[in-house]
């Protein structure tokens, strides 16, 4: 059996400390520091009208890959978007971060505080606010979609538009996320899909198919925003891994 890749290794022994130093710090620093990296990046904004047409008409969900999170981040932080937030560690990482950055935040999920936190999203979403959801989180894995998002949209009422997203240099992570923030004078792709919503009436086959064309819709605007880049750096990173590993 083939040894973990070094990178993997030293984060295994590291993930702890760097996370209790992060959740002390990232509602300080994390702001101010993502606003300066922000200001020079390139940013390309591909077919936007879906989601600003969608909230225009009372609000949406909008999806997102876990580790993507910090790319849209600047580009939304007036818009005043809630987003869906776990409470796990990660999760309380990620509030810091997204209440200093001016986004509202609901704590919960799928499989833990899920009635409080549908209630928040209604909500939300009947003030015409758009929700956000990263639908492989909080544990993944890497673009594993759980049934949340489908979930979501029965139960609510709300559509689905999809967000792709890839930058053409960052700084990856080692998490089960890929979790990436773009580099100085990075060029970002924010790639929006056409609404979709899941029936209210939907029974459990159709909600499975629901949560597939969701999953879909991501990939493939990711793989477009990719090519928009000139490349992603999350998939060249994550092709140097698997060359390692076969080594």
């Amino acid at each position: 059996m083939s040894k973990k890749p070094f990178t993997r290794r030293v984060w295994s022994r590291l993930r702890r400390p760097v996370r209790r130093v992060a959740l002390r710090s990232i509602g300080l620093v994390g702001p101010p520091l993502l606003g300066l990296l922000a200001r020079t990046w390139r940013i390309r904004f591909v077919d936007q009208h879906h989601l600003t047409d969608s909230a225009a008409n009372g609000g949406c969900l909008l999806a997102l890959w876990h580790g993507r999170m910090v790319l849209p981040m600047a580009a939304h932080d007036k818009d005043g978007y809630s987003i869906l937030v776990s409470h796990s560690k990660d999760g309380e990482l990620m509030h810091r971060l997204l209440q200093r950055f001016g986004y509202g935040t609901i704590r919960g999920s799928t499989s833990k505080g899920a009635p409080r936190a549908l209630r928040e999203m209604l909500r939300d979403l009947e003030g015409g606010r758009v929700v956000v959801v990263t639908p492989d989180g909080p544990r993944g894995p890497l673009h594993r979609m759980n049934a949340g998002v489908a979930w979501m949209s029965r139960a609510t009422g709300y559509p689905v538009v999809s967000l792709g997203l890839a930058t053409n240099k960052g700084w990856v992570f080692p998490s089960w996320d890929r979790f990436v923030v773009p580099k100085p004078f990075a060029r970002v792709a924010i790639v929006y899909s056409a609404p979709r919503g899941c029936e209210r009436r939907a029974d459990e086959a159709r909600m499975e198919a629901f949560t597939n064309e969701v999953r879909e819709d991501l990939m493939r605007h990711e793989q477009l925003a990719g090519e928009l880049v000139g490349g992603d750096v999350v998939e060249r990173v994550m092709a140097q891994e698997r060359d390692e590993g076969a080594a």
